[in-house]
Formats: structure tokens, C-alpha cells, sequence
């Protein structure tokens, strides 16, 4: 009997199906690009399809439609954004409320700059009512508001966010952080700033905590926070 080494072959089906997986990664990143260029309307599959370098009808194969693809988008760069807060919260929930803030922001600030099209797809949406916005809202933006909302009022409390709306505070922290990064070809030419130096985002970082949370942290706090 032979001692030769017998290297068992994929089977077709698993083949096929790792095959689908890359096809489905392939048509989500461009899609991602393509939607946040030009938007839902301004897209067509077929462009999607060309990004992708695959062959059209494979989009009505694995996502039905165009809605369907881009929801599926929406939810890849969502999610991830969405990961990489909450692992920021837990390696630092021994923190004081204003470190785990500003820690929280450091990693807001990174996201954005490797996935721009976040902000992108969101300004794109944001111009006029659609089910879309209504969807992106109830799906990735309204959890992110009401996980981060508590926080910014305790730091109210604490004197260490400025007083005023802490709905409003809110979201120009975000936009902030994340919607000055979508505008990074414009900050270049217009004032020489380069978005894609990591020394310009540590910059951007240190300069939303001290203009949004200005106060040093009580000596008491985790008093006033038990109280």
C-alpha cells in the first residue's frame, strides 16, 4: 500500500459556497463606495456591479434589489462602527466617565477616518425624508444616541460637559468627530489639513474633549455618580 500523503479535495460544495462569500464581500465594499459617492438614486446596480468586478445578475442572486444591497451595505460599515465603540466602553469602564468619553471619541475619530463612507452614506440619506434615513435611524443611529446620551448627562452633572441640550451636545460631538473626516479632500485643499495623518486625527481627538468636555473631574465623583 502506498505511504504517499493523500490531500483530500474541497468538496464542490464548499467550493462554491466560499466562492459566494467573496462574491457578497466583493459587491458590499462596492457598493459601500458607490453609495456614498452618489447616493441611493445616483447608483445603479449595474455600476456595482462593474466596482465589483462581477457579473450583474449576481446582485438579484444573493441581495433580490437594490434596497436590499443597500441595507446590507448600511449594515457592514454600521456594525463595525458600532463594535468598535462598544470595545472602547469595555476596556475602559474602570475609567473615570470623562476618560471613558474621550477614549470613546479617540475611537470615533479612527473609525471615520478608515471608513469614510459612514459619514458619507449619512449626509447622502440625511438631504430629504426616505425609508432609508427612517431604517438607518432605527437601526445603527438611535441605539448609538441612547447608549451615549446617559453618559454626556453625567458629565453635565459633574461640570465636566457644558451645560445646554444634551441632545444637541450630542450630536456635534458626532458630527465632530465624524462628518469634519468626510469632508477630508475639501480640508486639504481649501486649509492644507491632512485627515489622513495620524497625527491630524490624534489633533482633531484632543480638540473635541477640550472644547466639549472642558471641566476636570470632581474629586468626589463617584459619589455624586452613586448619589
Amino acid at each position: 500500500m502506498s505511504e504517499e500523503t493523500v490531500v483530500p479535495s474541497v468538496p464542490p460544495a464548499r467550493k462554491q459556497q466560499q466562492r459566494s462569500i467573496v462574491t457578497q464581500q466583493k459587491l458590499l465594499d462596492a457598493a459601500v463606495e458607490a453609495f456614498s459617492e452618489n447616493g441611493f438614486k445616483g447608483t445603479s446596480t449595474r455600476d456595482i456591479a462593474e466596482r465589483a468586478g462581477v457579473h450583474h445578475p449576481l446582485i438579484t442572486y444573493h441581495f433580490k434589489n437594490k434596497d436590499q444591497l443597500w441595507r446590507a451595505a448600511a449594515n457592514h460599515i454600521f456594525k463595525a462602527f458600532t463594535r468598535s465603540l462598544a470595545q472602547s466602553l469595555e476596556q475602559n469602564k474602570d475609567m473615570c466617565p470623562k476618560e471613558r468619553m474621550a477614549r470613546m471619541i479617540s475611537a470615533y475619530v479612527k473609525y471615520a477616518r478608515s471608513q469614510p463612507a459612514l459619514h458619507k452614506v449619512m449626509v447622502q440619506e440625511a438631504s430629504y425624508p426616505n425609508p432609508r434615513l427612517d431604517w438607518l435611524i432605527e437601526r445603527h443611529l438611535k441605539p448609538l444616541f441612547d447608549a451615549t446620551f446617559g453618559m454626556l448627562v453625567e458629565l453635565q452633572k459633574l461640570g465636566v460637559a457644558p451645560p445646554g441640550d444634551p441632545a444637541l451636545l450630542f450630536n456635534m460631538i458626532r458630527l465632530s468627530s465624524g462628518g469634519l473626516l468626510a469632508l477630508g479632500n475639501e480640508l486639504k485643499a481649501s486649509s492644507g489639513i491632512d485627515v489622513d495623518s495620524p497625527e491630524t486625527l490624534d489633533a482633531i481627538s484632543e480638540l473635541i474633549i477640550k472644547v466639549f468636555l472642558p471641566g476636570e473631574m470632581p474629586e468626589n465623583w463617584k459619589q455624586q455618580t452613586a448619589a
